[in-house]
């Protein structure tokens, strides 16, 4: 499983983030091949998050996807592409052979939610700009916050120059061509972490089956001596008085 540096979504936020629009979209044919996807992604419970067309070994067509929380398995990859490919087959998205790509988007991930720079507050992203701010149009910083503005939701990266200038920079997210977090030591720290604690949870998940049907089997055997006239044997304390007497 692909585990998101980010903290996780609860329940109810993500069903609701699976249909949380994109900022900032694909364009060309990735932008048709995208929505051809989306309704696909959808029925497995998966949004859309990337979409790249390469040639650079023979075209490659590639589906980043996700859950709403950010992970991503192995199963799932397999699961959407045999689900994709007779879907793409129809729509002919491609006038020559290709080759299908579905995977995670990674730990440098792309940004393109609101909910995606929102949780990138702290850590550092490449941003791309299709109209220059204060006169250049590409930006390294740290995500600081995102917040609304009458046009959009604007994040406020903090930035470093060569010469240890620092300054901070408003950007309209909906004016972003393309937008990247940095593979840094933190963020490969935070992934790890979540990561741990993603694998912690499933084996604590996939032990409680076990030890529940370890206590039914003993209650149906404490049940099955009772009705056979067999001595109830010392209580537990549970079955006692509150000295377990």
């Amino acid at each position: 499983m692909v585990v998101s540096p980010y903290p996780p979504y609860s329940v109810s936020t993500a069903l609701e983030g699976l249909d949380e629009p994109r900022l900032i979209e694909d364009t060309g044919p990735a932008l048709r091949i995208g929505r051809i996807a989306q309704p696909t992604l959808r029925d497995f419970g998966l949004r859309l998050v990337r979409v790249k067309v390469s040639a650079s070994s023979g075209t490659t067509v590639q589906i980043m996807a996700e859950r709403p929380d950010g992970t991503m398995t192995i199963d799932d990859c397999e699961r959407v592409s045999i689900a994709l490919s007779p879907v793409f087959d129809f729509e002919d998205i491609m006038s020559h052979a290709y080759r299908l790509e579905v995977s995670s988007p990674g730990i440098d991930r792309p940004l393109v939610r609101e909910s995606d720079f929102e949780r990138a507050v702290g850590h550092e992203a490449r941003v791309e700009m299709t109209v220059a701010i204060d006169g250049r149009k590409r930006f390294r910083g740290r995500v600081e916050a995102v917040e609304p503005s009458p046009d959009g939701p604007v994040a406020h990266l903090f930035l470093v120059a060569d010469d240890k200038t620092e300054s901070r920079v408003d950007l309209p997210i909906c004016a972003m061509s393309e937008a990247r977090l940095v593979l840094t030591d933190d963020l490969i720290r935070a992934a790890l972490r979540r990561e741990k604690a993603a694998l912690k949870e499933a084996r604590r998940s996939a032990a409680r089956p076990g030890a529940e049907a370890a206590g039914r089997a003993q209650a149906n055997s404490k049940r099955k001596g009772a009705a056979r006239g067999e001595p109830k044997g010392p209580l537990e304390p549970e079955e006692g008085d509150p000295n377990g007497r």
